[in-house]
């Protein structure tokens, strides 16, 4: 009896366990038959992944941040690329983390195993030149955002545009009315989102910064009651950071809770990334802040080619939301712009407008962002 086709896949953080969840369940609904062996977190595991090692240890960003960690990132490269060739799967598919996703796709290229790496490595924004290693490491790429087909196909990549998984998120489903009953919220208390991050050296630099701006914003703003979502791997640190704080923070767990939270919220202090996104999706105007190692900040500048750090003002290509990057992610600068936000009316209608131009653009042509990446992997299936 032949056995069962086996998809190979691997997430190296939160976003892309999230994706690869949902990948395997739309896999699993056209093809039941399908196994599925890699790397991956909590939301892989309870789709029936076994991780080979645990995904915790890839979630790192930054030269200086991935430097101490290079040995040990090496000997997990070796492992799940002698893990590839030991099981020989009808494809592979590398998720974000293009750091290490990259590096397997070369080691284990000569296989001759369909290799799809889904969210495009962001060399549009940084390092165009890198597209032609690229090509020569992947077979497909599946692309979150409409602009990245063009670009990696000059190259001679195939790609598929799947719309982005901010679609599925449910962001925009929450109650508010659940939410404030549930912790006592009063009518005339505002809800201040805070997002720091889900690596541990995002949340170590941002979270003393964003815990300050909420103090002073609270000055001149009375009855602020800022709100935390925590994520798995670095709930520790934000839990301990938070403590801290003044406002005290209401922090999350659930899913749901935090959905019911986006409802609440009058303003947000996002990290910069795919939790902006998923925040505009649910209509809350936003500060975007974001700080790196000053020496990862120096090379990042002279090598960037696009004007944006958000994906919001990337695809606006104006700046809906305003965003203080390094230098200038301070707490005074960032409690200003919170206290305008919510002391504005039309800054935040603003806001919200651009938003909900920018998520027209992220729908695939038909059907679910997952639904889509599952039918380009099959297609891939050799």
């Amino acid at each position: 009896m032949t056995e069962a086709p086996l998809i190979y896949l691997v997430a190296g953080e939160a976003s892309g366990d999230v994706l690869g969840a949902r990948l395997m369940a739309r896999l699993r609904q056209r093809r039941p038959e399908l196994r599925f062996a890699g790397v991956g977190g909590d939301r892989m595991a309870a789709e029936g992944l076994r991780s080979l090692f645990p995904m915790g240890e890839l979630s790192l960003m930054g030269l200086l941040e991935v430097l101490p960690n290079l040995r040990r990132l090496a000997r997990r490269m070796t492992e799940t690329a002698a893990d590839v060739e030991a099981r020989r799967p009808a494809a592979i598919v590398t998720i974000d983390s293009p750091g290490f996703a990259l590096r397997l796709a070369k080691r284990v290229k000569p296989l001759g195993v369909p290799l799809i790496h889904y969210v495009a490595p962001q060399v549009w924004a940084w390092r165009p030149g890198r597209v032609r290693e690229i090509a020569e490491r992947v077979d497909r790429i599946l692309a979150l955002l409409p602009f990245e087909a063009p670009f990696f196909e000059a190259a001679g990549i195939a790609v598929d545009f799947v719309g982005h998984p901010v679609l599925e998120s449910g962001a925009d489903t929450g109650d508010a009315a659940r939410f404030r009953a549930a912790h006592g919220i009063a009518p005339e208390e505002r809800v201040v989102l805070v997002m720091p991050g889900s690596r541990r050296t995002e949340v170590s630099r941002l979270l003393p910064v964003f815990g300050e701006a909420l103090r002073l914003a609270s000055a001149a703003v009375p009855g602020l009651r800022p709100v935390v979502p925590l994520a798995g791997p670095v709930e520790d640190t934000v839990r301990a950071a938070a403590s801290l704080w003044q406002p005290a923070p209401i922090l999350l767990h659930d899913v749901a809770a935090k959905h019911d939270a986006f409802a609440t919220a009058a303003a947000g202090l996002i990290k910069s990334g795919t939790s902006s996104l998923e925040v505009a999706m649910a209509g809350v105007p936003m500060a975007v802040g974001y700080r790196v190692n000053p020496v990862t900040a120096a090379i990042m500048r002279r090598l960037l080619k696009v004007r944006y750090a958000s994906i919001v003002n990337l695809l606006a290509d104006a700046p809906v939301i305003p965003e203080y990057l390094q230098e200038r992610c301070t707490p005074e600068l960032l409690a200003a712009e919170l206290v305008r936000l919510l002391r504005e009316p039309e800054a935040a209608a603003a806001q919200r407008q651009g938003f909900a131009q920018v998520l027209d653009l992220l729908r695939p042509a038909e059907g679910l962002p997952s639904e889509a990446a599952a039918a380009a992997v099959l297609n891939s299936l050799r």
